[in-house]
C-alpha cells in the first residue's frame, strides 16, 4: 500500500507582513491551532429539461464570489502580542501569508487580510490565550512551488 505524503503542524505557517519593502514575512509566536478556509458565494439556477418539460429541474451554481480566511489560537506570547494589537487595531489590510510544506513541495496563499476578531481570554490558573480571525480584503492568490 503506499503511503499518502502528509505534513506536520509545524510546516503549516501562518507568516504576517511588516509593511516594508521589500516586505519581510514572519511567524508569530504561539498557536497551537492554525486554519486556513476558501469559500465560495454560489447563486443556485434551475436548469430546465428542454426535451421534457415535466422533468425535475437541475440545479446549476455559479460562483458569485470568493473568499478566504485565517483562524488561529494559542497562547498569548509576548513576542507577538505586539505585532497581533497593531494589526487588529489598523484600519487597513496587513499582508498574510499561508504555507503548507509537504516533501513534494509548498502550496502557499497570499494576499492582504483584516483582523476581525481579536480575543485575549484567561481561565483562573492558567496562561493567557489568544484567537484571532482574519477575513481576505480582495484577491488571494495560490501558488505551488515543487521541492
Amino acid at each position: 500500500m503506499a503511503q499518502p505524503t502528509t505534513s506536520k503542524f509545524g510546516k503549516f505557517r501562518v507568516l504576517l507582513g511588516n509593511g516594508a519593502d521589500p516586505e519581510v514575512f514572519t511567524a508569530p509566536c504561539g498557536f497551537t491551532s492554525k486554519a486556513f478556509t476558501l469559500s465560495k458565494n454560489l447563486q443556485e439556477i434551475t436548469i430546465p429539461d428542454c426535451d421534457d418539460p415535466d422533468a425535475p429541474f437541475w440545479i446549476a451554481r455559479d460562483t458569485e464570489s470568493l473568499s478566504a480566511s485565517i483562524t488561529g489560537e494559542g497562547l498569548a506570547a509576548g513576542e507577538s502580542i505586539q505585532t497581533w494589537t497593531d494589526a487588529a487595531y489598523s484600519t487597513d489590510p496587513i499582508n498574510a501569508r499561508v504555507e503548507i510544506e509537504f516533501a513534494t513541495g509548498t502550496l502557499t496563499f497570499s494576499g492582504p487580510f483584516h483582523i476581525d476578531s481579536f480575543n485575549p481570554s484567561a481561565d483562573q490558573g492558567g496562561r493567557v490565550q489568544l484567537s484571532i480571525s482574519m477575513q481576505s480584503d480582495g484577491e488571494v492568490t495560490k501558488a505551488w512551488t515543487p521541492a
